[in-house]
């Protein structure tokens, strides 16, 4: 299932958060149709965002410092 992280506004009563074109584009959303949407609040911290990026070991840490 395609994924997009979106920021919410309100508008009215109501909080909107928008489909970005690109996703658009590649569903093939139309206005008026139904879309299915599962909602997930993000992580603020980003701890963990990227699993693929290695820990810093403590020389590297330590060689900014200098």
């Amino acid at each position: 299932m395609p994924k997009a992280l979106v920021k919410t506004r309100k508008i009215g009563g109501s909080i909107v958060a928008r489909i970005p074109k690109e996703l658009v584009e590649q569903e093939g959303i139309r206005e008026g149709e139904l879309v299915e949407l599962e909602v997930r609040k993000a992580r603020r911290d980003w701890f963990g965002a990227f699993p693929k990026l290695r820990h810093f070991s403590k020389e590297e840490e330590l060689d900014t410092h200098d």
